[in-house]
């Protein structure tokens, strides 16, 4: 019988399909891999189907619900520096109305140990925040050129409020904000709080990491309640995610969730 040698193309497409078909592994490292991580790994859902915000709603406030996807968000450097627009269209982006002033969006889906990956733009001087649980803040300002970033400032864990003043929060570790009217990113990790078979609560909720923009700015930060403009809800194993939309105009793009995986050294 003879025997055909492969060519060395085929060899090399045959060993790359083998590699690409790898199981992922079942732990992370905690750091940024060059694309955003729901492109690279396997597990993601996403939050925003690239129609409309079926899966979300209004929190139960007094504003108006004026939320809308839009195909792409502009920003005026010049003529409207603290405001964003869109023109109102099925698509994978979202604006927190014409003014920037809205109600929180809610997802109707509950969350416990997860990882959370979004990106978002924000004008000059802008706020608004990212809720796990819908109860423990991660911070997004207007901190581009900021020397000394505190917990105010983006990438921030926000303080809780307890006797009408500010308690704990955490600063970002590094400034990694970039200037306004582009796109910035998330990557959290959050441990959701323990309770035990009574229900009572045995462990606190913990960002155990946060990358923004790719910079680690939150290491293992244990939060012991609430964090201030949470929803009024009790802390549980499980629950909804909020996007502020009352304090600034924000737009967000490719939100997307995963089960917690372990995460190396942690």
């Amino acid at each position: 019988m003879t025997t055909r040698l492969l060519p060395p193309l085929f060899l090399f497409s045959a060993s790359a399909v083998l590699l690409f078909a790898q199981k992922p592994p079942e732990a992370t490292d905690g750091q940024w891999h060059g694309d955003a991580p729901y492109l690279l790994e396997d597990g993601w859902k996403p939050l925003l189907d690239g129609q409309d915000l079926k899966g979300w709603h209004g929190r139960d406030t007094h504003l108006p619900f004026e939320w809308f996807t839009t195909r792409g968000v502009r920003w005026e450097p010049v003529l409207s520096p603290a405001r964003l627009s869109g023109v109102a269209a099925p698509a994978g982006a979202m604006l927190n109305g014409p003014a920037g002033k809205t109600v929180d969006l809610v997802t109707d889906g509950k969350f416990g140990d997860v990882e959370l990956y979004l990106e978002f733009l924000i004008p000059k001087g802008s706020n608004s925040g990212v809720y796990l649980h819908s109860l423990y803040e991660v911070q997004i300002y207007d901190s581009w050129g900021v020397e000394h970033p505190q917990y105010i400032d983006c990438g921030g864990i926000y303080h809780r409020w307890i006797n009408n003043q500010g308690v704990g929060g955490s600063g970002p570790k590094t400034n990694a904000s970039r200037r306004p009217g582009e796109w910035q990113s998330f990557y959290i990790w959050f441990r959701a709080p323990r309770f035990d078979a009574a229900g009572k609560k045995t462990g606190n909720a913990r960002f155990i990491r946060v990358l923004h923009n790719g910079l680690l700015v939150q290491d293992n930060v244990e939060v012991d309640g609430p964090t201030r403009s949470g929803m009024e809800i009790p802390e549980a194993p499980a629950n909804s995610l909020m996007l502020q939309g009352d304090h600034g105009p924000v737009a967000f793009r490719n939100l997307y969730v995963r089960p917690l995986r372990p995460v190396a050294g942690r």
